[in-house]
């Protein structure tokens, strides 16, 4: 005997909301996932040695959440010759101590940092799932509680690290000179990359750009100049992805297919490689996380073919 209409609807909504709550637990627990990503680059001139990279992006880090420090404190593990984190270090005034603690295993080494948005001001509520079909990018309501961008700035300039906010820095990694060159972040127009705009320096091994966000503005001004690499976060690489890892939304006005790890940009006949963190947190707001890992990469630059 078939079930009547009216005892399939309510099975159907049964069956809709257990699969709903899995969905739900799941990225809950997935955005406690954390997980190393290791990719080569091949941006080096014939015969040099590897220079290894590590990127960090989007920590958005609390006070509470122990695991996260204790993955950041994992990642020296890693041996990097140089660290680039892209942004969107904190979610509360309170963490930048914590942040930094997490941090002292690379004090001494070669760094540098831009600032996302969630530097300047605490993030705000918002429906959970509106991430899901609609960008912040243009809000104009701001959050109410400033950060103290100062502090997180002075603490950060004091593990070695050098300030790519629209501004320039060398450094020595590797026994090589890399030029890096950065910008504010463009999802709230903090950028002007015409401060640091040019060619490479010849004497320069490698010139890296850096942002936090990444827009196509700022990736074709730095593909333009000849930047054979440049590190973005910004997007948590979708955070909410199909289960083929693609994203639904990038937050941004770069393409779904390249909102997450290496790809090649190109503008006006001109080519660099592009690589966007996963991110390892998210919005307190939004703490979950769907076949998208919070991760950290580690770059290993080689030799281009």
């Amino acid at each position: 005997m078939m079930p009547t209409p009216t005892r399939l609807i309510p099975a159907a909504l049964g069956g809709a909301a257990v699969f709903g709550a899995g969905m739900v637990g799941g990225g809950l627990v997935e955005a406690h996932a954390f997980v190393t990503h290791h990719v080569d680059v091949p941006v080096l001139a014939p015969g040099a040695a590897p220079i290894r990279v590590l990127h960090i992006s989007d920590i958005h880090l609390m006070s509470r959440q122990g695991d996260k420090m204790a993955f950041l404190r994992r990642l020296a593990d890693e041996e990097p010759d140089l660290v680039i984190s892209t942004g969107d270090h904190i979610s509360e005034g309170r963490a930048i101590i914590p942040l930094i603690e997490s941090l002292t295993p690379f004090k001494g080494l070669p760094g540098a940092f831009v600032f996302g948005s969630n530097d300047y001001e605490a993030p705000r509520w918002r429906n959970p799932a509106a991430y899901l079909w609609r960008s912040t990018a243009g809000d104009t309501e701001h959050a109410r509680v400033a950060l103290p961008t100062g502090h997180l700035r002075e603490r950060l300039l004091g593990l070695g690290w050098a300030d790519l906010n629209d501004a320039t820095a060398r450094v020595q990694a590797a026994g090589r000179t890399i030029d890096l060159r950065g910008t504010g972040d463009p999802h709230i127009r903090f950028d002007h990359y015409e401060q640091v705009a040019g060619p490479p320096a010849p004497d320069a091994e490698l010139t890296i750009g850096v942002t936090h966000a990444p827009y196509r503005r700022v990736l074709d001004a730095m593909v333009d100049d000849g930047l054979p690499l440049v590190l973005a976060g910004h997007t948590h690489g979708g955070q909410v992805c199909l289960p083929n890892g693609r994203a639904i939304i990038t937050n941004c006005d770069i393409d779904p297919e390249r909102a997450r790890g290496l790809h090649r940009w190109e503008h006006d006949g001109n080519e660099g490689w592009l690589h966007v963190s996963n991110g390892m947190g998210s919005s307190p707001f939004a703490p979950y996380r769907l076949f998208c890992r919070p991760s950290a990469t580690l770059l290993r630059l080689v030799p281009a073919e």
